[in-house]
């Protein structure tokens, strides 16, 4: 398991223990959400990391 895999699983935990407390998932669905919620979580950082900074304030500054 990549290092990265690790962190969001404990994000993803995170916000699924936040929507149980709310009312907002159930035990008996969760397995469906915290898939959905870890792989949301992946694609966002995973996109997050496709920009390299340097380039986008280049670009920015133009």
């Amino acid at each position: 398991m990549h290092p990265d895999d690790e962190r969001i699983l404990k994000v993803a935990k995170e916000v699924i223990i936040k929507f149980i407390e709310l009312g907002r998932i159930s035990p008996s669905n969760f397995e469906t959400h915290f898939s959905e919620i870890f792989w949301a979580i992946k694609k966002t950082l995973v996109n997050a990391r496709v920009v390299d900074p340097e380039k986008f304030l280049e670009e920015k500054d133009k």
